[in-house]
């Protein structure tokens, strides 16, 4: 029997695990997700990732292998609980910690702007627990932005968070305002949309922008696309962190620049 150790990762969101298995372990993959079902008394569906991430939606797809055959589930992180589907929604369980690493830093009365809000844990998340005054999130997928509206009303935060669904190049300039910070968790090509960052960030405003890149050039290329996308906008920038948030493979992972516009 292939046991549960072969497998190379899994993620839990809510009651249903998704997992990595090797090529060399494709055929006992029943057998790893029976494992994971008798080991994880909470988990009622697994499912095996195919490929990686793609599409404009960063959309995963996904294998049922035993257990339920249901892909919408609840995930709790953070004080928050989070609906969506997985197999039409992105969402990273992994990210937990960076989310309430950006969290903590918000102050009282702070706007904050989340770009790519998805179902909304970005956000919600900030205004469960934050003394923020107002939550924008601008989401394209048409899916996850009925999650974030439902998932808003499940942590009764409707009167802090404001959610449109659209291309955040059309969205953010119509909103007419200007932010104390601005989130943005597209590690994939984040840096094409900076200068929409900077059009509607106030004057001493944090972003937080996100990218992945090989372990050697960190820093250098993520504060590069940083300062040449400041140039190009006009701004000047002040590098407050370089955070790493994840790896994405051997020696490749996503980071975070902090950084203060000037």
């Amino acid at each position: 029997m292939t046991r549960t150790e072969n497998i190379r990762a899994f993620d839990i969101i809510g009651n249903t695990a998704i997992v990595e298995i090797p090529k060399k372990a494709k055929q006992g993959e029943k057998a790893i997700a029976a494992g994971i079902l008798a080991q994880q008394k909470n988990i009622k569906a697994v499912y095996k990732r195919i490929g990686g991430h793609g599409g404009k939606l960063r959309l995963q797809k996904l294998k049922h292998i035993l257990g339920e055959k249901r892909t919408v589930t609840t995930h709790k992180e953070n004080n928050v609980l989070l609906k969506l589907d997985i197999a039409k929604v992105y969402f990273s369980p992994r990210q937990a910690t960076e989310r309430k690493r950006v969290f903590s830093q918000i102050k009282k009365q702070e706007t904050v702007l989340v770009m790519f809000s998805g179902a909304g844990p970005f956000a919600i998340e900030i205004a469960k627990n934050t003394p923020a005054k107002l939550v924008y999130g601008i989401e394209l997928n048409k899916i996850a932005h009925k999650y974030a509206l439902e998932n808003s009303e499940l942590n009764r935060v409707e009167n802090k968070v404001k959610l449109c669904c659209g291309d955040v190049r059309k969205i953010a300039p119509k909103l007419r305002k200007k932010f104390d910070r601005i989130v943005m968790p597209l590690p994939k090509g984040a840096e094409n949309f900076l200068n929409i960052s900077f059009a509607a960030a106030k004057k001493g405003a944090i972003i937080h922008f996100y990218d992945f890149e090989k372990e050697e050039d960190i820093p250098t290329k993520a504060v590069l696309k940083v300062k040449t996308a400041a140039a190009a906008s006009g701004k000047k920038i002040k590098i407050i962190s370089i955070v790493k948030c994840g790896q994405l493979a051997p020696r490749a992972y996503r980071v975070c620049v902090d950084f203060k516009v000037l």
